[in-house]
């Protein structure tokens, strides 16, 4: 699901906005901004595009692998590698079939980069992951 949204919202962007327009929907807060990234996040790593299509494609098949092998997982586990798996696959398939990830999302009020559905995708899983990881340790 967390792929298809990313995707859809992705076409709509290219199909609706121009390169670098901006249309706000909430003044000053939260604009939709049409940027592309070669990058990682916060376009760090921008001068080796291609290596993250391949490492992307490599975080993708170790999270399928995970999935399919891992005996038991906790339902907030496999709810957090499902969400960076959709990210990872969102944003992979933007470096394959465009050379750059789309992005959109812009908060304006914090002066935030622009980022997609599949980063709030990977930024959700991690915080299950995370959350998993304390309440382990809490109950040590």
């Amino acid at each position: 699901m967390g792929l298809i949204l990313d995707q859809s919202s992705k076409l709509l962007v290219l199909r609706f906005m121009t390169l670098n327009q901006s249309i706000f929907l909430w003044e000053g807060v939260i604009h939709l901004t049409y940027v592309t990234n070669k990058g990682a996040a916060f376009s760090l790593f921008h001068d080796t595009p291609i290596g993250l299509k391949w490492i992307s494609l490599v975080v993708s098949l170790g999270l399928i692998g995970l999935g399919i092998w891992a005996k038991s997982l906790h339902k907030f586990e496999k709810l957090g590698f499902g969400l960076i798996l959709a990210g990872a696959l969102g944003n992979g398939i933007d470096r394959f079939i465009y050379g750059y990830v789309i992005d959109f999302i812009e908060l304006k009020f914090i002066r935030f980069p622009v980022f997609n559905l599949a980063d709030i995708a990977i930024n959700l899983g991690l915080f299950f992951l995370f959350l998993m990881l304390w309440q382990s340790r809490q109950e040590v």
